[in-house]
């Protein structure tokens, strides 16, 4: 199911670079758009992973660099099943983590060095667990193209307001360039395909994966107790890499607070998800298999 997904976004992702090449470069920018869709494509498949861990300055950890944390994620990859994943340390205060890989034989899980000072060993064990659920359930990879899409069509909205601004000279019906008009509705519709591509990313797919962290941890309290520490330091301490394109990939949106992100929710609810945790560690839900 998630490779057709994955199909069904560069598809429309490419749709819509084409669109606004046209809209930005009449039947030139067309032609330039495809042509970067093609490259795009290739990239989001084979780089998405590394482009997001060089965003956040990530640097990949050896048993003896991070020995405990090292230790860990192979002992709870052993758990669910899967090849041990490279482990890297984002250098942020704010607590976080995400996973990413095209596949589980290229898994990463990529924890920030405030993750690692807040949260106790069965915290950070239940995230963790959180992002090897991702990564069991084949979600990465998807996680990773959205981001590399949803980057791009931000950057494509620069590039219609800076059209917009500077394409004085075309005329409105000028068959061969992008009017002013359309660059307008560019800068416009861009960003918000961008939020629709992060959203596009199934919030039940969270669920999935906080059920998939109970069953390896054995403790979905630890879980509930990471994600409310979690949401309550992220509005103390901001994360300063990275961009709002990339909030779907970790365990809790870090840029929630920020201007208009707050109304376009990546995430379930944290009490949702608590809820949920709290229901399996009393018998009352669950776990899926």
């Amino acid at each position: 199911m998630n490779r057709l997904k994955t199909l069904m976004l560069l598809a429309v992702l490419t749709a819509l670079l084409m669109w606004a090449g046209q809209a930005l470069g009449g039947p030139a920018g067309l032609w330039f758009a495809l042509a970067v869709a093609a490259v795009m494509n290739i990239g989001a498949y084979w780089f998405s992973d590394k482009i997001v861990l060089r965003m956040y300055h990530a640097q990949e950890v050896s048993p003896v660099e991070a020995p405990e944390l090292y230790a860990m994620v192979q002992d709870l990859a052993a758990r669910a099943g899967l090849p041990a994943p490279k482990v890297y340390v984002i250098p942020e205060e704010a607590p976080n983590a995400f996973a990413t890989g095209r596949n589980p034989q290229n898994g990463v899980v990529a924890v920030t060095a405030g993750l690692l000072r807040i949260l106790d060993r069965r915290e950070v064990a239940a995230v963790v667990a959180h992002e090897l659920g991702h990564i069991k359930h084949r979600d990465t990879l998807i996680m990773a193209v959205a981001a590399t899409f949803a980057g791009a069509l931000s950057m494509l909205a620069n590039a219609a307001m800076f059209g917009s601004l500077f394409g004085g000279n075309h005329s409105s019906e000028d068959e061969d360039g992008g009017s002013p008009l359309t660059g307008l509705l560019g800068v416009l519709i861009a960003p918000i395909a961008a939020t629709l591509v992060q959203m596009s990313i199934s919030r039940a797919r969270e669920f999935l994966a906080d059920e998939a962290a109970a069953r390896y941890t054995g403790t979905p309290l630890a879980l509930a107790s990471a994600l409310r520490k979690i949401e309550a330091w992220s509005r103390e301490i901001p994360m300063h890499a990275g961009s709002p394109a990339t909030a779907h990939m970790f365990i809790h949106n870090p840029f929630s607070a920020e201007r208009l992100a707050g109304l376009f929710s990546t995430h379930p609810p944290t009490e949702q998800r608590v809820a949920r945790l709290m229901g399996m560690a009393s018998g009352r839900l669950q776990a899926a298999a």
